[in-house]
């Protein structure tokens, strides 16, 4: 075969399965392949002269316009991602290679639709961050938040309050009804505490039946007790079991950032140590015995 005899590249370039795009250097529409439709829902005749950025998903135009005036500086673009907006409304996720060809006053792009890896990939991110019996937050992912809390605090000058919260009577529940009534607490105790707190909150379960209110933004100690005496009061409603109704109490240790740390490891540990604290204190006064079942 000659070169005479190859097929038009265009041709080529529509058996290929990302989408492969030619823009002026304002990032007009010069040519799109077969794929772009396939992947964006417009077809060539429905683009070529239309801005590119038009498609892009409104959130991601800022990060998007600064990405592309790197490539036209000269940087080789690889793997950067953004959103666009399909002809039917839904989003798509779209993985970009790009060069910028001075000599031609043109941008190649090459995109990859990666929508369903994106959705993977968050999902594995959620179950890395959250714990799975209740979905709220796990201790990685609390100690992310306390982290950023204290930096804001530190640049705004406020409080941040930590509630460290302990289930009483939570263990005559696995006694009397096994695991799965424990479990079946457990998601109702997080609910009850999550419609507790205010928005902008971060609830946290720690351990077997340890919980952590995060308040990013708290005016002292006295407004973080009131809002640990909603959460107690809360939880000291009867809960309904399978065998009948059952009643927990709640002891809550808190912690102040500046005032009982400067990092979140001693806040916790301050936290902690009062909700032991007042789990002593609860227990003298209840005979060390908290719950109470009621049939």
């Amino acid at each position: 075969m000659t070169p005479t005899s190859l097929p038009p590249l265009a041709d080529v370039l529509d058996l290929m399965p990302d989408a492969v795009c030619v823009v002026d250097a304002d990032g007009h529409f010069l040519f799109v392949n077969a794929s772009f439709q396939r992947i964006f829902g417009y077809a060539p005749e429905e683009v070529l002269g239309q801005q590119i950025l038009e498609l892009v998903h409104p959130d991601d135009r800022a990060a998007t316009a600064e990405q592309v005036r790197a490539v036209m500086a000269g940087k080789l673009q690889f793997h950067f991602r953004n959103r666009y907006v399909h002809k039917d409304g839904h989003t798509v996720d779209v993985q970009w290679s790009a060069h910028w060809l001075p000599a031609h006053h043109v941008r190649i792009g090459v995109g990859r639709e990666v929508t369903e890896l994106r959705r993977l990939e968050r999902e594995l991110e959620h179950r890395a961050s959250h714990d799975s019996l209740t979905g709220l937050a796990n201790r990685d992912r609390l100690r992310v938040e306390l982290q950023l809390a204290i930096d804001r605090a530190t640049q705004a000058d406020h409080n941040v309050a930590l509630l460290y919260l302990d289930l009483d009577g939570f263990k005559l529940v696995n006694d009397r009804g096994g695991h799965d009534v424990g479990d079946h607490l457990l998601r109702e105790v997080a609910v009850r505490l999550q419609q507790g707190i205010r928005l902008g909150d971060v609830l946290a379960r720690v351990g077997g039946d340890e919980f952590v209110a995060l308040l990013p933004v708290c005016r002292d100690a006295d407004a973080a007790r009131l809002v640990a005496d909603g959460l107690s009061a809360r939880i000291a409603k009867p809960f309904r079991l399978s065998d009948g109704l059952f009643q927990l109490e709640a002891s809550i240790g808190i912690a102040c950032f500046p005032a009982d740390g400067a990092d979140a490891d001693t806040l916790l540990t301050h936290a902690d140590r009062a909700m032991y604290a007042a789990k002593r204190q609860r227990s003298l006064r209840v005979a060390g015995n908290p719950g109470r079942s009621h049939t």
